[in-house]
């Protein structure tokens, strides 16, 4: 019985952590044997179970949407009555010790559109079993805490199948008498079924090799499909600068004869990290010059490293229980962001970081899908990977970092991975581990674990005779039961600028604090590890009234209040030593800008205007990069989340009377900067190109804003016929899109031009769509007329998200109209793809659920949606408990 024909209702049920038990039996051993044929594959399995629970006498197997075909135990098989098969499970009675189980079932992956499980991608089969998607395959204790050691053998046409991969090493591989071949893989290390991975195609290949720090040779491999095997070189060099890395970074050396990555044109995620085999959605590996923007190569470093780092953070060391997801993927994301940083830039990357922060996590923290980094209950686990989970969960983590500092942090992870290699481990072990390494209490920290929301910090100065006093007070969120949090150890590092724009060096001895203090950065930040309500910090000594520059690096995912005056903010733009300061200064100019119950009293688009004069000056790639990113004015999602109770048109048209306000006022600058880094060099995705890219496609956009009509037009084409790049492509296309300076005519000719040019590569389609959909120039009809082209696929992930995400989440003019229109257009949508991909559906309806920081009317409108979504009968587990509990 398939679980869609089952009522969401009746499926769906909450799993809570305090009712976590170990389970009675556990599966040591799994042999695997897939007989892959057209419209049917037959999955024949051995486990080799033991009792671990001596009052356990039967076991319970999981598995959804499988036709059983024969069940034994010990080579004999059983009678109806000796087993129970549900829709769900099969539980085995009357077990001992320890068994053999022999399970045949079958499926069919060719009809698998939710893409969970074993099923047809294109021409080739692949998996995707995380979180619960292996019970599709065959009935088994799909659970991360039962790790089994996996053998698996693949027969299908050997023509048509050349490569038939899995999890291990190959030990075997026979071609058969019927012109099918037969392979077998065999995993020495114990994993959860969730990180097994099959794939069997006619791909092509790039290979290479990579020497560990012990001297073993390991084998890279990166598959695709013959057409996208030419934008694998990058991916190839990311993975072997990730390897590198972590030996160098944390000690950790690859532990397999060969590392493989397939990238998949269908697939639900990113990637996924199944253990040797790592399967990509196609977006996170290829790469090249005219097929990828800067922004995506840096998606493809960001991904290919974070998989590759998950064999440790994640496979040879588990969660417990998907309650403790963070404890995989929160560790691993810190550890692709200090990857990245170290390729990049640290500074940028910390910002881009918290940019994504304070307009996503932020926003899912504040409304009423929020969760603790560690939920206490859940419906369907899929719902739960989110920004959570994933970057606040990386947060808690920096924290540790940042609490401990470098060398007890490292101390730190090694403790961790010593005593929980090839074990399923908790968010406690791990703090355990940071506690034992640093010699630190750090229970008062784990509420970060426990407690749902964003806190909030205010700062409060005073000086007088020659002392600074700061009052930092903290709160809890504002979310229900929010009186029963208590206060967080939280790491605040802070510092004190001059008013000659010099850092303040600071000394224990002139410092007094109710909280813990440190001194950090050659004693130019101060680090106050504040557990109470009400910290109190005094310095003394000064000669006059220092700015205070606060929340350094973003040393703790907070919501800060801080009352100073906008010349303060002007100059922490322009003299403090920390990157992500100076850009924070810059955005909360802005954000008082656009707040209409604040009197700012410094304009910033003159302190933008001394930037851009700055930035024709910056010598390095780190200087221009960030000078690229401090001239954005912030986006949409971000002044919406940092805003409250402003009307969106109102706000859209100040932000838009705001770009032309400072185009035109710096014209000359932005044409000087164009010209300063307009390169001539051939297209490098290095730091300096993409340093020197960002930059110019910054100014460029401004200027654009400068003209209209003929002359625009013909810098627009000019631009776009001498890019040698997608990036300086899709510049242009950008401005086309959103520009209502030129003609229809001109931008539908422009959007031919590059569809023409490259419609054979799904990625710039997608990106052709995307570009369309966002645009506020679009109507109803428009989007209809996109979803109608013939390359539009509704099964195809990348291609969905290209469309209706890019709408609900970039498209803020027209998602929010005020005749409902959006809203209805994105709830058709869902409705239509939870019957396909449920896991698809219930993220597309992020925007639906925030309507609570919008407008009455927008709300009612909002509102309506869901509760015509709730309504229908046929609604699946993943997207019913998203609608409940928005509406609740």
């Amino acid at each position: 019985m398939s679980d869609q024909a089952e009522p969401a209702q009746v499926a769906a049920k909450a799993i809570y952590l305090a009712d976590y038990r170990p389970p009675g039996y556990t599966t040591t051993q799994t042999d695997l044997h897939f007989d892959i044929c057209d419209g049917q594959t037959t999955v024949a399995s051995t486990l080799h179970i033991e009792r671990l629970d001596t009052a356990a006498d039967c076991i319970e197997l999981l598995g959804e949407e499988l036709t059983l075909v024969s069940v034994a135990v010990d080579g004999r098989e059983l009678a109806t009555n000796e087993y129970d098969v549900t829709n769900r499970s099969l539980t085995i009675f009357n077990l001992a010790d320890q068994h053999q189980l022999q399970i045949v079932t079958q499926i069919c992956p060719e009809q698998n559109t939710a893409l969970e499980g074993l099923y047809r991608s294109s021409s080739m089969y692949c998996t995707q079993c995380e979180a619960e998607g292996f019970r599709k395959i065959t009935y088994y204790q799909d659970r991360p805490d039962v790790l089994a050691k996996f053998t698996t053998t693949i027969v299908a046409d050997a023509a048509r199948y050349p490569n038939l991969l899995s999890n291990g090493n190959l030990i075997d591989e026979v071609l058969l008498s019927d012109g099918r071949r037969q392979v077998t893989w065999q995993d020495p290390f114990p994993k959860p079924s969730y990180l097994f991975a099959l794939v069997a195609g006619d791909l092509a290949v790039l290979e290479d090799t990579f020497t560990t720090m012990s001297g073993r040779e390991v084998t890279l491999q990166i598959f695709s499909e013959a057409h996208n095997i030419d934008q694998c070189d990058y991916a190839m060099d990311v993975l072997k600068r990730s390897m590198r890395w972590d030996e160098q970074a944390f000690g950790r050396e690859y532990d397999l004869d060969i590392f493989m990555i397939v990238a998949v044109e269908d697939f639900n995620m990113g990637a996924m990290e199944n253990k040797g085999l790592n399967v990509f959605n196609t977006s996170c590996v290829l790469a090249s010059p005219n097929t990828a923007t800067d922004e995506a190569y840096q998606r493809v470093e960001a991904v290919v490293a974070h998989e590759y780092f998950h064999n440790w953070s994640g496979n040879r060391v588990t969660c417990r229980d998907w309650f403790q997801l963070s404890l995989k993927e929160g560790f691993t994301v810190f550890r692709d962001a200090e990857f990245s940083s170290d390729m990049n830039s640290r500074a940028v990357k910390r910002i881009e970081d918290v940019g994504f922060l304070r307009s996503i996590q932020f926003a899912e923290d504040a409304g009423p899908l929020a969760h603790p980094v560690r939920p206490s209950s859940y419906m369907e686990i899929s719902n739960f990977y989110t920004t959570t989970i994933y970057e606040k969960g990386a947060e808690v983590v920096r924290m540790y970092h940042t609490l401990l500092g470098a060398d007890a942090f490292r101390k730190g992870t090694d403790l961790y991975f010593d005593r929980h290699d090839g074990t399923a481990a908790t968010t406690d072990d791990f703090a355990a581990a940071m506690a034992d390494a640093g010699q630190i209490d750090l229970a008062q920290f784990k509420r970060w674990y426990q407690q749902p929301g964003t806190p909030r910090v205010a700062v409060e100065e005073s000086f007088s005779e020659g002392v600074l006093s700061l009052k930092i007070t903290q709160s809890p969120a504002d979310l229900p039961n929010q009186e029963h949090q208590q206060p967080f150890h939280m790491p605040l590092a802070m510092g004190l600028i001059d008013h000659q724009g010099g850092s303040i060096s600071l000394d224990t001895a002139n410092i007094s604090s109710n909280s813990d203090v440190e001194l950090r950065d050659n004693a130019q930040t101060l680090l106050l590890g504040a557990k109470d309500a009400v910290s109190e910090v005094r310095v003394s000594g000064l000669t006059a009234k220092p700015v205070v520059s606060f929340l350094r690096g973003f040393s703790a995912p907070v919501r800060v209040s801080h009352q100073r005056d906008d010349a303060e903010l002007a100059f922490l733009v322009q003299y403090d030593i920390d990157g992500f300061v100076r850009w924070d200064a810059m955005q909360t100019l802005w954000t008082q800008h656009f707040d209409a119950n604040v009197e700012a009293t410094v304009d910033p688009v003159a302190t933008l205007g001394e930037l851009a004069k700055s930035a024709v000056h910056c010598a390095t790639p780190e200087q221009q990069l960030l000078a690229a990113t401090m001239l954005s004015v912030p986006n949409e999602n971000y002044l919406f989340e940092q805003l409250r109770g402003f009307e969106v048109d109102a706000l859209l048209d100040a932000r838009d009377a705001a770009l032309a306000s400072a185009a035109t006022a710096h014209a000359d600058r932005w044409a000087e900067l164009v010209e300063r880094y307009d390169s001539d060099q051939a297209y490098q995705p290095d730091a300096q190109g993409m340093a020197q890219r960002a930059l110019g496609n910054v100014a460029f956009s401004y200027l654009s804003k400068t003209l209209q009509g003929s002359v625009l037009e013909e810098l627009l084409q000019a631009r776009y016929a001498q890019a040698d790049n997608l990036t300086d492509r899709r510049t242009v296309l950008a401005i086309a899109c959103r520009s209502d300076g030129i003609s229809g005519e001109f931008r539908h000719s422009l959007l031919q031009d590059f569809y023409d040019a490259w419609q054979d590569y799904a990625l710039v389609i997608d990106l052709w769509f995307n570009l369309q959909a966002q645009s506020p120039l679009i109507d109803i009809a428009g989007l209809q007329t996109l979803v109608a082209h013939a390359d539009f696929d509704v099964k195809n992930p990348n291609r969905v998200r290209s469309v209706y995400a890019a709408f609900g989440m970039l498209n803020n003019r027209k998602f929010h109209a005020l005749d409902g229109s959006g809203y209805q257009f994105l709830a058709d949508a869902i409705m239509q793809l939870d019957a396909l991909n449920p896991q698809i559906a219930s993220r597309l309806t992020t925007p639906l659920t925030r309507m609570g920081r919008y407008d009455s009317a927008r709300q009612r409108l909002m509102r309506s949606q869901l509760n015509t979504l709730s309504e229908s009968p046929s609604l699946s587990r993943d997207l019913y408990e998203i609608v409940i509990k928005s509406l609740a």
